[in-house]
């Protein structure tokens, strides 16, 4: 404990003031002996009298002084000592290696220990770390559970320094201490078990909206005889009221497939426990219809008003419907949840919505000056061709267009060089991001193309510049999404991107006549996604595809230029070599980094498709490591949606094509993840074996 060895400077000037006021007394009495020198020896001996008692005062008071401050200061150390140690709010010191240096009563009663308990603090609490004491902040805290209580834990630190100590360390540590980095931290636990369990009840009561779409109401009553189409809708109904009722809800049909529902807070938890189950529920609906009814929900969630829980369900609903329907998305705030989504999607037979986008774009285009079209960073032959059919759009509305192309993949090459000088086409039809950005202006209009995500173009800064923004795209929407777009057409049932430029064109002007080169460009783009029409195909694919061959395109020409040099082929063959097989039924493999390959992306795609040829796979999963980044390409046939396994690991795609992205990991740890992730999924009955 600091000894007191002499009075500090405030009090010690104090002391002294007296003996000072002698040279004030002296430098006075100077200017007498020039006026009388008889009052001036009479002041300097009052002055000396005068210091002699002043100086005999000190020296007799000082010690007396000094013993009465250390007997206060004493004093006032027990007085806060015990105040401390009697405080009814928990209270802790700790050392600077998280061990207990000190606790008052209230701490020891609520942990359960003894005082002269002197373990690390981890022991009592695992949240409260040595690392997480360690963290050079003033003051923070901590939520804790604690026997069934809740508390928060302050944390702040107590420094010490030579000149002076905290009054805490000098009451509470009776013995000699050492304290090393000159602090101590001092612990305080508030239990706000009662706040906490007043927030939750209040949180619970506040009421929640949602909104529930039948997604295929027209499609699944014409699949039935008309004398039964009314008992459908009666058991949709029915299903759809049974469900909501039973948590105490208000269901309002507001139109003939759709319901806004309002309900407490409190079964919110309880429906996704059930991980809504009225989606499954009502697919065994069966009285004669072909097609199973299939439900999309919305749930927003706000703590604003009821306009922002409205206008959040209505985000929700439409990011579900955006994604292919059959599922549930909770917003609430920035935070989004999804449930369900492992149907294949509806392919809508009717082709007014691509109509309607048609004249919509073509309306768009006659008030802008200049068309600048982009895809997505490391583009593919989707991305390409669904870029040229857009400039062929622009073309033809006598609009100057520009597409946005950093890096050419080898896949890519062939197809490019169709599209030259000596060919026709302008010098500036294809740009670096860097001359986009200058270009851009505000009477620009900016179409993006086979992405729906600003962090996957190829340049993410003009879209901050755009103030027309116009999506094409084929994948399911995520959380990220590019916003203020002016016309935003995402169909998540369309085999590719190209496709939906196809319909959008045949709709788009009567004049339009796409050259050979142009047709075999978006023709590609659907050879690729649809893995030569093997997947995700419908039957408006085909119609595309037959639109396509009448503007000239050539299949024997789109194949030769689609033709990989041998290092892919290599490539795509060591990564199906080496491929392991998880759980029995998901393939997962590693593309080598070959550096002859120019497009190992695409090669590990590639693979992922050559798996799901191997018996018994129900899934593949083939990694790439590019540009310092793991790229994952999954695949599925129809069993397993790895659209879903890919949104865990913070990508995204469609049931059977998906994708994902991850940096700051090796291919080994990404590999070890996916791994994870399926027996997590495994483990809560989101995959079936």
């Amino acid at each position: 404990m600091k000894t007191i060895k002499t009075f500090k400077k405030p009090l010690k000037n104090y002391m002294c003031w007296p003996l000072m006021l002698t040279v004030l007394v002296i430098l006075l009495n100077i200017p007498l002996y020039y006026f009388d020198k008889r009052a001036g020896i009479c002041v300097s001996i009052f002055a000396a009298v005068y210091f002699v008692v002043t100086l005999a005062l000190y020296l007799v008071y000082s010690s007396l002084v000094r013993k009465e401050v250390i007997d206060f200061a004493t004093q006032y150390g027990t007085v806060q000592k015990k105040l401390l140690n009697e405080f009814e709010i928990p209270y802790a010191l700790l050392e600077n290696n998280s061990k207990i240096l000190w606790m008052n009563e209230a701490f020891a009663e609520v942990t359960e220990k003894e005082k002269n308990y002197h373990k690390s603090i981890t022991s009592i609490f695992p949240t409260i770390t040595r690392e997480l004491l360690e963290k050079d902040e003033k003051e923070r805290d901590i939520r804790i559970e604690w026997k069934d209580r809740i508390y928060r834990a302050s944390v702040s630190r107590l420094y010490f320094h030579e000149e002076e100590a905290t009054a805490d360390g000098e009451a509470i540590v009776d013995d000699v201490i050492e304290v090393k980095n000159q602090y101590l931290t001092s612990l305080y636990l508030f239990d706000e078990t009662e706040l906490q369990r007043h927030i939750q009840e209040n949180r619970e009561q506040q009421l929640v909206s949602a909104l529930v779409y039948i997604d295929n109401y027209e499609e699944a009553l014409e699949s039935i005889e008309e004398v039964k189409r009314s008992l459908l809708v009666a058991l949709v109904d029915r299903k759809v009221s049974k469900y909501f009722a039973e948590r105490d809800s208000i269901i309002k049909k507001i139109e003939k497939d759709k319901y806004f529902v309002v309900f407490k807070h409190k079964y919110l938890d309880d429906l996704m426990k059930d991980k809504f189950s009225i989606l499954e529920n009502v697919k065994t609906i069966k009285v004669g219809n072909e097609m199973a009814v299939t439900l999309s929900m919305g749930i927003g969630i706000s703590n604003a008003n009821y306009n922002q829980k409205h206008e959040f369900s209505r985000m929700a609903i439409d990011l579900a419907l955006g994604r292919g329907g059959d599922q549930v998305v909770v917003k609430e705030g920035e935070k989004i949840s999804y449930f369900g989504g492992k149907s294949r999607q509806v392919e809508k037979m009717t082709r007014v919505k691509a109509r309607v986008k048609a004249h919509a774009l073509r309306e768009l285009f006659a008030s802008r000056e200049q068309v600048f079209i982009m895809g997505h960073s490391i583009s593919d032959m989707d991305a390409f061709g669904a870029s040229i059919g857009i400039y062929c759009a622009a073309q033809v509305m006598g609009k100057k267009a520009h597409i946005v192309l950093n890096d050419v993949t080898s896949s890519l090459r062939p197809m490019k060089e169709c599209f030259t000088e000596e060919k026709g086409y302008p010098e500036d039809m294809f740009i670096r991001s860097e001359k986009a950005i200058e270009m851009v202006k505000d009477s620009s209009v900016l179409v993006v193309v086979d992405t729906n995500r600003p962090n996957y173009t190829e340049c993410p800064e003009i879209l901050r510049q755009s103030k027309n923004i116009v999506v094409f795209d084929h994948h399911r929407q995520g959380s990220e999404v590019i916003e203020n777009a002016v016309l935003s057409y995402i169909e998540a049932y369309a085999s590719s991107t190209c496709e939906m430029v196809a319909e959008v064109l045949q709709y788009f002007n009567e004049n339009i006549h796409l050259r050979p080169n142009e047709a075999d460009s978006i023709y590609a783009g659907i050879l690729i996604d649809t893995n030569n029409f093997m997947t995700k195909t419908g039957v408006r694919t085909f119609e595309a595809a037959a639109y396509l061959r009448r503007c000239g395109a050539e299949v024997t020409r789109v194949r030769k230029l689609l033709r990989d040099d041998m290092a892919a082929y290599k490539a795509r063959a060591e990564a199906v070599r080496h491929a392991e097989v998880y759980k029995g039924a998901f393939a997962i493999s590693i593309c080598p980094a070959d550096p002859r390959v120019e497009s190992p992306t695409i090669a590990g795609a590639q693979a992922a498709n050559e798996l799901l040829n191997i018996v018994g796979i129900k899934a593949s999963f083939v990694l790439t490591e590019y540009n310092e980044k793991i790229y994952i390409s999954s695949r599925s046939i129809d069993e397993i949606n790895v659209q879903l396994i890919m949104e865990r690991m913070g990508g995204g795609g469609h049931l059977n094509v998906a994708g994902a992205q991850l940096v700051d990991c090796t291919v080994y740890e990404a590999k070890r993840k996916i791994e994870e992730t399926l027996d997590q999924m495994l483990e809560e009955g989101d995959l079936e074996v």
